[in-house]
Order: structure tokens, then C-alpha cells, then sequence
């Protein structure tokens, strides 16, 4: 094997895992605060269980909801009834909608500080999460 052929090789390799890492890098980011969300939702739930969603304003607590989940509820019912759980926890700083039958949007209203909101836990399976903002 020529000296040309291994150079080539090792550069592709180590391009390879600076690549690798830097996408790591970026997942582990922590989200910034946004002043909107979207909770997206997909398929159904396979079990009872419990989706608990973390709000974090950017100055202030935390603040974590729970939402119970009925085994077989699809899309659409679970973003109502987790918008039913998060009109009846945040407040009037919140406003939240539910789009497109299986989309929620949680919106600031006034001075409300921008937020980051993550899925503290879900003993829910099945039913697909995805956070937008």
C-alpha cells in the first residue's frame, strides 16, 4: 500500500470523527429559552403511564406537569389532555393552544421570561414526543 493511499485513509478516518463528535457536541447542547414551543405528537400509547413536562423560565423555578395517558390514546386526544394539564398548572403567563389535532403550542403572554421545556419523564410507550421551538 502506497504512503499516498494510508495519508489519504488516516485523513478521511480523523475527518470522520471530528465530524462524529461535533454532532455529539450539538445534541448535548442545552436548548435556549424560546418564548414558543410545540409538543409534537405521534401513534399511540401502548400502556397506562405518565408524561411529565419540566417548563424552567429562564429566571425563576422550574416547574414540572404531569399528564396522565390511557393505554391506545392517539395523537390527538394526548395533546388535549396535555393541554388541558398545562391550562390548568401555568397560569395566566401561558398561552396554550392545540394545532393540528396533534400539536400543542405553550406560548409566553406579557413579561413572562422565556423557558425551556423538555420531557422530565414519560413512563409512556408507544407515543412519540418531539419538542420544536
Amino acid at each position: 500500500m502506497s504512503l499516498s493511499k494510508i495519508m489519504r485513509g488516516s485523513v478521511l478516518a480523523l475527518a470522520l470523527c471530528f465530524a462524529s463528535s461535533a454532532s455529539l457536541i450539538a445534541a448535548d447542547a442545552a436548548p435556549k429559552p424560546s418564548s414558543k414551543w410545540m409538543i409534537y405528537f405521534d401513534h399511540w400509547s401502548e400502556n397506562d403511564g405518565e408524561l411529565v413536562m419540566r417548563i424552567a423560565p429562564a429566571q425563576g423555578d422550574p416547574v414540572e406537569i404531569t399528564t396522565r395517558i390511557p393505554k391506545d390514546t392517539r395523537e390527538n386526544v394526548a395533546a388535549e389532555l396535555l393541554a388541558g394539564s398545562l391550562k390548568g398548572q401555568l397560569g395566566g403567563g401561558y398561552k396554550v393552544e392545540v394545532e393540528d389535532g396533534e400539536k400543542v403550542m405553550i406560548k409566553t403572554k406579557g413579561k413572562t421570561p422565556k423557558f425551556v421545556l423538555s420531557v422530565a419523564s414519560s413512563t409512556v410507550t408507544g407515543l412519540q414526543v418531539k419538542l420544536r421551538h
